[in-house]
């Protein structure tokens, strides 16, 4: 299997964008390849040089964001980024069921509230869950599903 190389490729499936070297972002993108059944979502990080003119396009730091981002129509006419909660709550929609029951609930819970605990955590991943020297690489059942 090959790895994607644009976001031609995307086919109309969602692009998350997260921290490579966050231990909590990882370990979501592990949960999301688990329960992505359907072949809805692709990944790549946000140090990725594939995505760095997606970010400077929206306004987002070189570096990369300090969120997840969720992106609708890469590099289309309707292009897209949700973050924070909103990437959540999208990326939970496309998910079997039971998740998208669970993403129509969180979109009952205010948007300032939802961001306000999306913060909190994010504060905190770090020192929870650690940061990695390195962004793990995928295994090669999982590569084509990264950009």
């Amino acid at each position: 299997m090959e790895s994607m190389n644009s976001l031609a490729e995307l086919g109309g499936r969602l692009l998350v964008v997260y921290d490579g070297h966050c231990g909590l972002c990882n370990k979501s993108v592990r949960w999301l390849l688990l329960r992505d059944r359907d072949d809805r979502l692709r990944f790549a990080a946000s140090e990725s040089p594939q995505v760095a003119e997606l970010l400077a396009r929206h306004g987002f730091s070189a570096a990369g964001p300090e969120t997840i981002l969720v992106v609708r129509d890469p590099a289309g006419p309707k292009e897209q980024i949700l973050v924070r909660s909103e990437a959540i709550v999208a990326l939970l929609a496309e998910l079997p069921r039971p998740w998208p029951w669970v993403a129509a609930w969180l979109r009952w819970i205010p948007l300032a509230l939802r961001d306000k605990a999306y913060r909190l955590v994010a504060r905190w991943r770090y020192r929870l869950w650690g940061r990695l020297e390195i962004c793990p690489i995928p295994t090669p059942e999982q590569r084509e599903r990264f950009l």
